[in-house]
Order: structure tokens, then sequence, then C-alpha cells
């Protein structure tokens, strides 16, 4: 480096040296200042920090007018400075005072230096603040110095970020690195949490910057990339992509970068300025998200999650790092971040400890989404970013009612979120008063309310809300929680107790619906081009009829002398609900030979969620004794939308014609063979959704414990027969506007609580 005296690896030891030295947080920013200026043979060297309010304010500085420090500001995008952290890229000139973005700042003294070398504070691809370079000469600093430069300014990225600086702010001027975020989102499931972020894949903190062998460091890095290339190649052959969150092409992409000569050439050229590899690999990280974060291209910008992930991983390769929190670790009042997640590993944290979950990815009818309503955690899905704009322990928001996070909240703000807590309880109060009274209409037409269940946690629910029994209990969440397959006398012991939790009221148990999405990690994966229409629930069930067999033997035992009611989850054709019953008969016919006590009576049910049984229903309807439907997937299938998929999961409204036409003729053809059918999907948990259904004819509903509440408080101020017509005439071609916005529209004329 020109100038330079002892090159950048003996400044980066003499930093370390400062870190490490038991002083206030002032005296060790004047050192380096110090320290960088004599390195670089620079006449001035300044530090200026960001501030929430968007200013950038001189926090120490050699050479220049020492009083001007904490009094000399400027605006994000003023002057040279304000350059540098707008673009968030070095900025570099031999005579500063004839750029176009010079700006004067009298008290500084700055007037008579013309060369200037500004490089962005950057973590994590965010602007902290910048560090600047002046010499009186009309001089250009070399690419080498620019380069070591930004690695210095990583060190201090490290000490902002730790809120070192925080103590030096003035009152209210609080820094960049800690700004408060209001962020936006699906709301998924309802609630407000308030607590502390916990990262499903925490990224891999970097304790060790400065390298003491940097040759030893290079071979680090080349054998981290050698086992990151072999993992992904290996995800890639043995088909595990049913197990892993990407998708074939992500990892086809992850292969690409892996191999890539300029992102590991740049990380090398780090490690020679003398850092270490992990170090680098943080740098380049967020020196290629600072520059994708600018890029409007949304195609391009998607890659940056690529990157992230592929830095990350390459993080772990380098420390050996797991990137599961495990539940004992966790605060008392956990809020999960992830960029994506499955049902079985939200499963996997412990749920007296979680009070929000907050997703980059994942739509209203993604499981994990209906396992969090379930269990009544707080959700936000489709918040762009969020995993990269939170820190391990931040301070977070989320509010699942209208999706939105706020991370590192103000007191006010925390505050006022508190206050919504307390007046979500009352109402919670209002709902449980209404808990005894029947679930009638004013016109005296009944409606069951059940609610969805899977958990022995969803169990005290049943009693707590009023709820007429469990209309769906997803025995698959057993399945995912455990590490080996469940044993017939498990299953035994898990049906008896929800039965017994629910007392005489009637529990309708769905067996096993996995595949797809819902991955038992002991069970053999077969790779398949679309999981969500491949060998999954009544396919599996019946292909591996041990494993059926299994599961109807415990469910025959658990409801001994008692009423039985099971259904099978997506049969496509009447002839499979034939070879489900048959299974069933034989397991009967088993019991009873060997002397075994049997249910009082047996009730069998189809789920209707595959368009075909529409054309079919005559058929089963002749056959089952009950119908559900599961309006999630039959939404997803007679829309081809994958409700996983953020993209298009909102495409279309659950109220669209479609939908509601196709809903109606199963509830009239039902009504009129006088088989009972209930509606189990996310359409019932909603008041507005529940209302229409009503209106289509169905007269039992099963959804989430905590929307009993507010249905039945819709229920108890209307008139089934009025909503009928309406219902009716706005599913007509000729009908002048919405369904959605026509009932919204009646219940505000009237009163009706939504």
């Amino acid at each position: 480096m020109r100038g330079a005296i002892g090159g950048p690896r003996l400044l980066l030891k003499r930093l370390r040296e400062v870190m490490a030295e038991p002083v206030s947080a002032q005296e060790r920013l004047d050192k380096t200042v110090v320290l960088i200026a004599a390195n670089m043979v620079a006449e001035v060297c300044s530090v200026y920090v960001l501030r929430t309010d968007g200013t950038l304010e001189l926090y120490a500085t050699e050479g220049l007018n020492p009083n001007a420090v904490h009094l000399t500001t400027m605006r994000k995008g003023e002057g040279l400075v304000g350059l540098v952290a707008k673009e968030a890229e070095p900025v570099t000139t031999a005579d500063a005072q004839h750029h176009p973005s010079f700006a004067y700042k009298p008290e500084t003294g700055e007037e008579i230096y013309n060369a200037f070398l500004g490089v962005p504070i950057l973590r994590a691809g965010e602007t902290l603040g910048v560090l600047v370079v002046q010499n009186k000469a009309q001089r250009a600093y070399s690419e080498e110095e620019i380069e070591a430069l930004a690695t210095v300014a990583m060190v201090l990225a490290e000490m902002i970020a730790s809120g070192e600086l925080q103590a030096l702010a003035r009152p209210g001027a609080d820094l960049a690195s800690r700004r408060a975020l209001q962020l936006t989102g699906a709301p998924l499931s309802e609630g407000v949490g308030l607590g502390h972020v916990v990262l499903h894949e925490p990224r891999v903190v970097v304790k060790t910057l400065i390298a003491d062998d940097v040759g030893r460091e290079t071979d680090r890095l080349d054998n981290a990339i050698v086992g990151l290339r072999d993992a992904i190649d290996t995800m890639l052959d043995r088909g595990d992509l049913a197990r892993a969150t990407e998708t074939l092409d992500v990892l086809e992409a992850y292969r690409m970068f892996a191999q890539d000569r300029g992102w590991i050439t740049k990380m090398r050229e780090v490690i020679a300025t003398g850092v270490t590899a992990e170090a680098a690999v943080q740098r380049v990280q967020s020196d290629t998200r600072a520059r994708m974060q600018r890029v409007a291209d949304p195609i391009l910008r998607e890659r940056l999650y690529d990157l992230d992930d592929l830095a990350n991983r390459l993080l772990r390769q380098l420390t050996g790092d797991g990137h599961h929190v495990s539940s004992d670790s966790m605060p008392k009042d956990a809020v999960l971040v992830a960029r994506s997640m499955g049902p079985a590993a939200l499963l996997d944290y412990s749920r007296d400890n979680l009070r929000g979950l907050i997703l980059e990815e994942g739509g209203p009818t993604s499981h994990v989404a209906i396992v969090a309503r379930a269990l009544g955690i707080p959700t936000v899905g489709e918040v762009e970013g969020i995993t990269s704009l939170v820190e391990q322990g931040d301070a977070i928001i989320v509010d699942g009612s209208v999706g939105e996070v706020q991370v590192r909240p103000a007191p006010d703000v925390e505050h006022a979120y508190a206050e919504k807590v307390r007046f979500r309880a009352k109402r919670q109060e209002q709902y449980l008063a209404l808990r005894h009274k029947p679930s009638r209409t004013r016109d005296g037409c009944d409606i069951k309310l059940y609610i969805n269940a899977g958990l022995l946690v969803d169990l005290p629910h049943v009693k707590e809300s009023g709820a007429d029994g469990i209309g769906l209990f997803r025995t698959e969440l057993q399945f995912m929680i455990a590490s080996q397959f469940p044993r017939t006398g498990e299953q035994y012991a898990l049906y008896k107790a929800v039965l017994e939790a629910a007392g005489d009221r009637p529990v309708t148990f769905r067996t096993l619906d996995i595949g797809g999405d819902k991955v038992l990690p002991y069970m053999h994966q077969v790779e398949e081009e679309n999981p969500a229409m491949g060998w999954r629930a009544i396919r599996l069930g019946l292909d591996r009829p041990g494993l059926m067999r299994s599961q109807l033997r415990a469910l025959l035992q658990a409801a001994a002398g008692r009423e039985l009611r099971v259904m099978f989850p997506m049969i496509s054709a009447s002839e499979e609900f034939d070879q489900a019953r048959e299974v069933v008969e034989r397991e009967i016919t088993f019991l009873r030979r060997h002397g075994k006590p049997l249910p009082d009576l047996v009730k069998l049910g189809a789920m209707v969620e595959v368009p075909s049984l529409l054309f079919q229903l005559d058929e089963i309807l002749q056959r089952t004794d009950f119908l559900s439907v599961g309006s999630n997937d039959l939404f997803q299938f007679l829309y081809a939308v994958d409700r996983g998929n953020a993209r298009v999961a909102g495409r279309f409204d659950t109220l669209s014609p479609s939908v509601m036409r196709a809903l109606k003729m199963i509830a009239d053809k039902s009504n009129a063979a006088g088989v009972p059918v209930t509606l189990c999907g996310e359409l019932a948990s909603k008041p507005l959704e529940a209302l229409a259904l009503i209106g289509l004819g169905f007269r039992q509903l099963s959804m989430t414990p905590s929307a009993i509440g507010p249905v039945k408080a819709m229920l108890l101020e209307i008139e089934a027969a009025e909503i009928t017509e309406l219902v009716d005439h706005h599913l007509k071609p000729e009908a002048d506007r919405p369904l959605r916005l026509a009932l919204r529209e009646f219940a505000a004329e009237r009163g009706i609580p939504l």
C-alpha cells in the first residue's frame, strides 16, 4: 500500500490491541482514528456514525477540529460523506472541494484538505456509518488502500453494532444500527406477541476478525468451500429435496454460485488484508448485499437470498456451528423468525416460550400457518428480508391480526401494543361469556361449532371455547413431532386422551395426512415433481396398509364403548373410500376375533378436497356417514394455486363465485341426502367467511379454537334465511358486486360483528 506504515496487517493487529483495552468507547474510537491516519499516512481520519433520523454525526477525528466531534452532522446524501452513506460504496477524489457533492462545514476546518477517500461502514448490507481519510496534497488513493480501509470499516461495524457507541449519543439520537423498523406482511394467525428475536437458522456470529496467519486462513477457506460443494452435491444427488427447505432450482443456484471463481477470489483478496476466513466471507456477503439491495430487477434481487444462504452455509462450514436453537436456550418470550419453515420444525420449539412467528415466506394456507393457528401463535408471513434485518435477541412485536412487525420498537410503540394485548384479553372475556349460549341464529337455525385440533395442548380448548366438539383431529401431528414411528400403544394413548377430554362431545379423527410438505423425518421419502398432488394422504395409506391398519386399530380400541368417527383425507374417487372402509372392516373383525372391546358405533366419512369428487358426490353420499370439506386444498386444486407459494397464494378470492358454487353444490346435495357435512378448512375461522358458509347451507363448521368466540358472536346477530337469500343473489351471473363486498356492507348496516 503506497505510503502506508506497516501495511493493513499491522494496522489490524494494533486495532485488535486497542479493542481489547479497558477504556471508554470514545477513547477507543479516538485511538482508532489516530492509528488509521498514521498507518495510511493521512493527515485526517474521521468516523461518522449514522443515526436513526438519517443524519451522519462526526464521532471521532484525527486532523479535523476536535470541537466538531458530536457537533458536525449532515444528511444521508449530503456532501461527500453523505454520498458514501447513500450509495453504500467507496467514494474517492483528488480534489474534494471541486467535487459536485462537496459540502462545506466551516467548524471542521477541512477546507485545506483536497484528497478524499470515504468507505461505508457496512454490516449485513446495512450502512451504519462512514470512515474517511483525507490529505492536503491532491493525490489518488490506490485500490489497495481502498480495500484496506474497507476492511478496517468492517471492524468498526462490529463496534457500532454491539451498541457500545450508543452511550455516546445525544439523548434521543439513537444509532441506525439499533433503529426501529415497521414492517408489513401477510396476517397468518391472529394475536399480538411481544418478545425477543430467536432466529430459526441464526447467522453465525464471527467473533475473531483479525488473522494471526493469513496462509492458514486461506487454507481454511479453501477447505470450507470444498466441504460446501460436497454438501450441496450430496443434497442434490441423493434426492433429499423433500427434507430440504430449498427447491431444486435454488440448490442448483447454490451449486453454480459455489463454483464461482470471482466470489472465491474476492474472499481470498480480503483475507490477504489480514482478516480471518469468517470475516472475509462476512465482508464479501455484506458488500454484495449492499449493492444488490439497490437493484430494481426483482429476479436479480431474489438472487440475494441465494447468496445470503450460500454465505451462511460457508460460515457454518468454517465454524462447525449448528443452525437450530434448542428449547432450553430460548428466552421466555421468544418470537421465532425464519425465512421459511415446515410444520414439523415449528413443533420442535417449546410452546410455553413462544410468543410469535415471523416468516419471509409462507401464505395463509401453508401448513406451518395452520399449525401456528392451531397453537394460537400470532404469525405474520411474507415479511421481506426479515431474517437479515434483525439480530438474535432484538426486541420485536408481531401483530398477526393486521400483518405488522415492529423491530426494536420505541417505548411508546411498545406501550401501545401492550394496551392492544390487554384489549384483546378483555374481548376474549366477552367471548367467554358466550360459551354457554347455544349457537343459534335469530331465526332459530342451529349451527354446530367445532374446533380443529391435533395435539394434547389443544384439548382444554374444547371446554374453554364452548365448542360442540372436535370437527377435525389431525392425527399426523403426533407422527411429525416423534423421532420414530409411534407404536400402536402410543397412538392408542393419545386417541384415548382426546376422547376423554371431549367427554360426550363428538370427535372426528382424520387418518394420516402425510406427504407433500408434511414429511416424517424417519420415513424414506420419494422424490416427486409435485408432492402436493403426489403420493400422500389416503394414497399412501392404501399403498402402505400396515401403517393404516396400525392407526385404525389404535382408534378402534381407544373408542371402545362409545362412538368413533373416522374420515379419510384426499379421497379422489368413491372406489378409494370403498378400499379404506374394507381396511376398517378387517380391523373390526380382527379385534372381535381376539375378544377386544369395540366402539358402540363406527361412522366413516370422506374429505371433499379433490375437485374430481365434486362429480361423484351422488356416489360418495351413498357410501359415507358424513362428509368434511377441506376448503384449503379444494381451493388450491380448483385454482391450480400452490397454497405455500407467496406469489400466488393470495391471487384469488376465497369467496369467488367458482369456490362458492362448488361449496354450495356440496352443501345442497349433502342436505338433500340427509348426510351431515362439516366445513373444516380455514374459511370457517373468519366471521365474514363463516357468514358466507351459513348462507350456502352449511350448519356445521370446524375452526381454530380462538375463532369460536368471534364466529359465535357473529351468528347470534343474524338470520340464516336472510343470509341465504343474500348469498344466492350474489352468486348469480347478474350480481352487481362481489360477494365479499356485499357481505361486508350487509354486516356494517346491521351492526353484525366481524
